[in-house]
């Protein structure tokens, strides 16, 4: 048996059946190319569902996990350290907030967004204890605890997972109007990805996010953008949002991070407002063992140092043009449509291209790693390091996976 094939027996023998990787055992990565345990070489297009902005093992990222975790590495919340003090000056001066509760996975900074929404409800706006709701979006993902998969509409997120926790109403996503119409006066938070990642690559109208804050704002109901995934220089700009925000008018009431905040080195995830807001929490109101440890934040600074100094939403909004630009001109009966912006990029099929899965999986067998979404959508989000005639490389294997789909169909 290859090296391949007894870590997939093994993982399949004595781990829960919740995944369904493609057939490739990875060991090692640097920048934008990883390698299996049989020595193979791969472009990675996927970053870890964009926890790898900055690529794999980027050096500066590394010198200082080694150097903070040689130092202090874990000490809760119960004491201060030097480290959380520079990481909640950095952050909140990065995402130009007033106050940053840490977290570690992004499910966890959503749950922590959602009850600070409903508390500052009855404590700020005044809404009946027990009453509080929070407006949705149709096709969302916002992580998979029993709370947030209460309010997911895909089926197999809820499949047998109920009771569901009230509370919370879904709306077409795009539709300010229906935003309009749906809010009353138990509302106290609109959450919503400023692009569906999981949901398709789904972008929303030009100026939905300047509508939806000008809707919450008159109606006195926070705007709680989850940019988990956008965030961090993917879209071609720090935060997704301030594609809009330029003209102004789009900043959220509170910013939920995570995913390559941590540098794609450990789980980091931070939720962010105005004093205002964060001003209804007090001592014991919430917590995290591990989040605003030493070593997460040292992680996290430096991610956003990298991300500034490397000039990579930069990098992310020149690339993904060009790479979008070159998906379109593949002269392919199976492409139904090429959608994205910055390096978060949805190449939806046809149905006759026979399904987004079969698709990754012959892009593996020519060393492209990518992974599909809602069936027929492939994602395409390499670390925002890449280069043109990486892109270029990968496009010409692209190519010949559409060849050789189409001959299969």
């Amino acid at each position: 048996m290859t090296k391949s094939s007894i870590a997939m027996a093994e993982t399949e023998k004595f781990s829960a059946n919740n995944y369904h990787p493609l057939p490739v055992v990875l060991t090692e990565g640097k920048g934008v190319w990883v390698r299996d345990v049989d020595n193979h070489r791969y472009l990675d297009m996927l970053s870890a569902y964009s926890s790898q902005n900055f690529g794999h093992c980027h050096p500066r990222i590394v010198r200082v996990l080694t150097e903070q975790a040689k130092r202090l590495a874990v000490t809760s919340r119960a004491f201060y350290t030097d480290k959380f003090a520079e990481f909640s000056k950095v952050i909140s001066n990065f995402s130009g907030m007033d106050k940053v509760l840490p977290a570690n996975g992004g499910a966890e900074a959503v749950e922590t967004a959602i009850k600070i929404s409903r508390k500052w409800g009855y404590e700020s706006k005044g809404v009946e204890k027990g009453s509080a709701e929070i407006i949705t979006c149709e096709g969302n993902f916002h992580g998979r605890t029993t709370t947030i998969i209460s309010f997911s509409t895909e089926h197999q997120n809820k499949n047998s997972f109920g009771p569901f926790a009230p509370g919370f109403r879904n709306i077409p996503f795009g539709d300010s109007g229906a935003l309009d119409r749906s809010i009353t006066k138990n509302t106290v938070a609109f959450l919503l990805e400023p692009i569906q990642g999981e949901g398709g690559i789904v972008i929303p109208p030009c100026g939905y996010l300047r509508e939806v804050r000008s809707i919450c704002r008159k109606n006195n109901v926070l705007l709680v953008m989850d940019e988990i995934q956008t965030g961090m220089g993917r879209t071609g700009f720090d935060f997704a949002y301030q594609e809009e925000d330029r003209f102004g008018g789009a900043k959220p009431d509170m910013l939920i991070l995570g995913k390559a905040l941590g540098g794609g080195m450990l789980p980091v995830s931070a939720v962010l407002a105005d004093d205002k807001i964060m001003g209804v929490l007090r001592p014991g109101d919430h917590g995290s063992t591990f989040g605003g440890s030493p070593i997460a934040c040292a992680v996290a600074i430096e991610a956003i140092n990298v991300l500034r100094e490397e000039k990579l939403s930069n990098n992310a909004k020149d690339m993904g043009r060009y790479f979008i630009n070159r998906l379109k001109k593949i002269p392919s009966p199976l492409i139904k449509e090429v959608r994205g912006r910055g390096l978060l990029i949805g190449l939806e099929l046809y149905p006759k291209a026979g399904g987004g899965r079969r698709f990754c999986e012959v892009a593996l067998e020519n060393v492209i790693l990518c992974k599909e979404t809602k069936e027929n959508v492939i994602r395409f989000a390499p670390p925002l390091t890449i280069n043109e005639s990486q892109l270029d490389w990968s496009l010409e294997r692209i190519k010949k996976v559409f060849r050789i789909l189409e001959k299969e169909n």
